[in-house]
């Protein structure tokens, strides 16, 4: 039986649906969702522009606004099915911050979308829920 999941969430239907899985799928268990700010988006967002850098604590700030919509959003969707459940937001790289965090705060299982970075950055760094099945220390279920 698992006591605590973990959902990363985005704003994707894929991490939606995850979080609804979780939901239902685990009734008893506690359910923390988190949000991953990955600073490489707040330098890729900066550019340079005439040898001067853009706001990198405005853009940060912005990401960080983001991130407690999104954070809101998972809770009132939890709250569809009755259930309250926790939100945290890390920064760092978004696989390895994820595996951390489950290794961190006791987690007895992660679900995850199976699609939820789109882009240039799911090119570049490959399936976030494929290296977080291949690194995490708890089971894994991904959710398509």
């Amino acid at each position: 039986m698992t006591d605590h999941v973990l959902v990363p969430v985005d704003e994707s239907e894929r991490s939606t649906q995850a979080l609804e899985f979780a939901c239902t799928e685990y009734p008893d268990a506690e359910i923390t969702a988190i949000h991953v700010l990955d600073p490489g988006d707040f330098y890729a967002a900066t550019g340079i522009e005439g040898g001067a850098m853009a706001n990198y604590d405005e853009i940060r700030k912005h990401h960080e606004t983001q991130a407690d919509n999104i954070l809101e959003q998972a809770r009132r969707e939890a709250a569809e099915y009755d259930r309250e459940i926790e939100t945290d937001q890390v920064v760092g790289g978004v696989s390895q911050s994820i595996v951390d965090y489950a290794g961190e705060h006791d987690v007895g299982h992660i679900v995850i979308g199976s699609h939820g970075r789109t882009g240039a950055s799911r090119i570049l760094l490959g399936s976030v829920a494929e290296t977080v099945a291949r690194r995490s220390p708890v089971p894994v279920t991904i959710v398509r």
